[in-house]
């Protein structure tokens, strides 16, 4: 799969993970289709879903008996380096520690993992 790929499969299970566990109406950027995503946001999610996948392979997919906290910890930790590489001050929403994030974040976060898993 290209990166370009991988990040679409990140994108799309971002959105399905947000309608799924975002209480009330999400921001609309929460779920901006692939096309109006802006570049940035393409390459981190391309790069994440490497990661992942690399990490996945390396483990002789042995990520499966991870918990879903440490699936979703893995992505929040990859997103989050992502951030500090796309912006010289990001805000501090897009660093925040794994404690810090809402619930629906990290949900979301662990279901990323789980459909990279899967693909």
């Amino acid at each position: 799969m290209s990166q370009v790929e991988g990040a679409r499969v990140f994108r799309e299970a971002w959105i399905e993970g947000v309608h799924r566990h975002f209480p009330g109406e999400p921001k609309p950027g929460y779920v901006t289709p692939w096309e109006d995503t802006p570049q940035w946001e393409r390459e981190a999610a391309g790069a994440v879903y490497e990661q992942v996948r690399q990490f996945i392979q390396v483990s002789d997919s042995n990520t499966s008996k991870l918990s879903r906290e440490q699936k979703g910890r893995f992505v929040a930790t990859c997103w989050t380096a992502q951030m500090f590489k796309h912006f010289e001050n990001p805000k501090p929403g897009y660093v925040a520690d794994w404690t810090d994030l809402p619930a629906w974040q990290q949900e979301t976060d662990a279901d990323i993992f789980e459909v990279i898993e899967k693909s």
